[in-house]
C-alpha cells in the first residue's frame, strides 16, 4: 500500500512540475509579469506577427508538398518540432527588459521566426536545387546561383538555444558509432543527425578546411553518408596576405564551375552584386551601432548585439530583410542615445565574450544582467575588421566575399599565429571600455584551450579581470547550468568583489 501511495505522490509531483514548466513558458505568464503595459502590448504585437508568419509557412508547405508530404517531413526530421519553442526563446531573452531594449529583442524574435521559415523553405521546397554547405561558408553566393542551400551544422547550434536537451540523442548516436567523445560536440551532433537520416540530401556538398580539425574531418563521413560529389575550399594559413586572397579567388571560381557541373545553378553576377551591396549596407549600419556602444551606459546590449550579428551575418546575410532588421536595431539604439536612456538601468559591468557563445545556455547573459548588472557588449563572433566589398567587377566581388570567409567567425581566431586570437581581444577591450573578459572555455575546442595560458599571462600583465568559464558548446551534461552560474558567482565574489543586486 505504501508503494502505491509513493508512486501516486511521485506522479503527482511530476505532473505539478510539468504544469509549472508549461505556465512559466507561457505567453500569459510573460504578459502578466511584463514590467509595463506598453512592453506587454509590444510583445503581443510581435507575437501575433510571428504566429501569422508560421501559419503562412504552414499553408505554403501544405500547398507545396501536400499533407502526406508534411507527414513524411516530420517523420524524417523530428527535430523540426523543437522549432515550435521559438516563441519561448524570445520570451526568455526578453524577460526583465523594458523600453527599446525590450523592443530590440522582439525585433530579433521576428527576424528569427522569418529566417527559420525561409531556411525550411530552402531545405524542403525544391530538392532539385538543394546544396549542402559547411557552417563557415555564407549562403549568399550559392543563392546568387539560383540554388537552395542549408548549413549542415546550423541546427546543431540553433536547436540547443530552444531546448538544451534537443541534440543529446544525436550526440549519443555519433559516440555509439565510434566518434571520439573528446571532440567538439557540434560535429558529433551533426554526424548523429546525418546518421539517423534526419537532414535532407542535396545534389552536392561544399565544405572547407575550417574551422577546426573536428569540423573538417567530419565531412569525410558526410560525403560517404550522402554519397554526393563534394568540393573542398582551401583557406590559406596566412589568409591576410594578398597572394592568399588571389589564390582563394581562383579556388572560388573552381567551386562555381564544380556547382555548375553538378547542379542546375548558374552564376548570376547581377544578383550577387545586389547581395554584396546588402552586405555593405549591414556593415555600415553595424559600425554605426558599434560607435554608439562605446557610450557608457550603452544604449543597447546583449542578444540584440551578438545574436543579431550571428543570425544576420552568418545565417541570412544575402537577404534585404537582414539589413532592414539591423537598421531597426541601430535606430532603437540611436533613440536611446539621444534621450540618454541606457539599455538597462543596472549597467554595473561591461563584459567581452571571447570564443563561441553558450548556445545551450544563452540564458546566462540575462541572468548575469539581472543579478549583477553585467551587460555583454561584444563577442568574438561579432567583432571583425571587414571592409566594404568592391562590387565593380565579378573578380572584386569574389575577392571581397572571399575575405568574409577567410576572416569569418571562429576562422580568423582558429588559424594563423596566436596574435590573430589575442590581439583582437585587447583591441575590442579598449574600443568598448570593457570591465572584464569572459572566455567561453569550450572543453571540446582544443585550438582555443591551447591559448588559455597565454591569455591568462597577458590579461594578468595588463590588469584585466579574466573569467575562464568552462562549458560545452551544445551538451549541457558536460558542465551543468548550475555549475556555470556558480563559476560566475565565484568570479564576481572573489575577483570583482561584487554582490548580487539587492543584497
Amino acid at each position: 500500500m505504501n508503494d502505491i501511495v509513493n508512486k501516486v505522490q511521485e506522479k503527482m509531483g511530476s505532473l505539478t512540475d510539468l504544469m509549472k514548466g508549461i505556465w512559466d513558458d507561457s505567453l500569459i505568464e510573460y504578459l502578466v509579469h511584463t514590467p509595463t503595459t506598453k512592453d506587454a502590448l509590444m510583445h503581443l504585437k510581435y507575437w501575433a506577427v510571428n504566429q501569422a508568419n508560421v501559419l503562412n509557412f504552414g499553408r505554403k508547405l501544405v500547398s507545396k508538398v501536400g499533407l502526406m508530404g508534411v507527414k513524411s517531413i516530420l517523420e524524417n526530421n523530428p527535430w523540426i518540432l523543437y522549432l515550435l519553442k521559438s516563441d519561448t526563446l524570445v520570451r526568455r531573452l526578453a524577460k526583465g527588459k523594458t523600453g527599446r531594449y525590450h523592443e530590440s529583442i522582439c525585433v530579433l524574435g521576428e527576424a528569427l521566426h522569418l529566417g527559420i521559415t525561409e531556411l525550411l523553405e530552402e531545405m524542403y521546397f525544391d530538392p532539385s536545387r538543394l546544396v549542402i554547405i559547411e557552417d563557415m561558408l555564407p549562403p549568399d553566393l550559392f543563392q546568387a546561383m539560383g540554388l537552395k542551400v542549408y548549413n549542415l551544422e546550423s541546427f546543431g547550434l540553433f536547436l540547443p538555444m530552444l531546448a538544451p536537451d534537443s541534440v543529446l540523442a544525436y550526440i549519443d548516436e555519433a559516440e555509439n558509432a565510434g566518434v571520439n567523445p573528446d571532440s567538439c560536440s557540434l560535429p558529433r551532433a551533426t554526424i548523429g543527425m546525418v546518421k539517423k537520416g534526419h537532414l535532407p540530401k542535396g545534389l552536392a556538398i561544399v565544405t572547407s578546411n575550417l574551422p577546426c580539425d573536428s569540423g573538417m574531418s567530419a565531412y569525410s563521413y558526410y560525403r560517404r553518408a550522402f554519397n554526393l560529389p563534394i568540393y573542398h575550399l582551401d583557406v590559406p594559413f596566412n589568409f591576410y596576405d594578398e597572394r592568399a586572397e588571389d589564390f582563394f579567388v581562383k579556388d572560388l571560381k573552381d567551386m562555381i564551375a564544380f556547382l555548375e557541373q553538378h547542379t542546375p545553378g548558374r552564376m548570376d553576377w547581377d544578383k550577387f552584386r545586389e547581395m554584396c551591396i546588402n552586405r555593405n549596407r549591414m556593415l555600415e549600419v553595424e559600425l554605426e551601432l558599434w560607435d554608439m556602444l562605446r557610450v557608457r551606459p550603452a544604449p543597447l546590449a546583449g542578444e540584440a548585439i551578438w545574436l543579431s550579428h550571428f543570425w544576420h551575418y552568418v545565417v541570412t546575410p544575402g537577404k534585404e530583410s537582414s539589413a532592414n532588421y539591423m537598421k531597426i536595431l541601430a535606430d532603437l539604439a540611436a533613440a536611446n542615445l539621444e534621450e540618454n536612456t541606457p539599455a538597462t538601468i543596472n549597467e554595473n559591468y561591461r563584459t567581452l565574450l571571447w570564443n563561441a557563445p553558450f548556445f545551450q545556455f544563452i540564458d546566462i547573459f540575462n541572468w548575469a544582467e539581472n543579478n549583477y548588472g553585467i551587460t555583454i557588449l561584444m563577442d568574438s563572433l561579432s567583432y571583425n575588421h571587414y571592409e566594404p566589398i568592391d562590387v565593380s567587377t565579378p573578380e572584386s566581388m569574389l575577392k571581397g566575399w572571399g575575405r568574409v570567409v577567410m576572416q569569418g567567425p571562429m576562422v580568423r581566431h582558429n588559424r594563423g599565429p596566436a596574435e590573430n586570437y589575442i590581439d583582437d581581444l585587447f583591441r575590442a577591450y579598449k574600443q568598448f571600455d570593457i570591465d572584464m573578459v569572459w572566455v567561453a572555455n569550450h572543453v571540446g575546442c582544443k585550438s582555443s584551450q591551447s591559448l588559455n595560458g597565454m591569455m591568462r599571462e597577458q590579461c594578468r600583465a595588463k590588469g584585466i579581470p579574466l573569467l575562464m568559464l568552462d562549458y560545452d558548446l551544445i551538451d549541457p551534461r558536460i558542465v551543468s547550468h548550475d555549475s556555470m552560474l556558480r563559476q560566475v558567482e565565484h568570479f564576481m565574489d572573489n575577483v570583482m568583489k561584487a554582490k548580487k543586486l539587492g543584497q
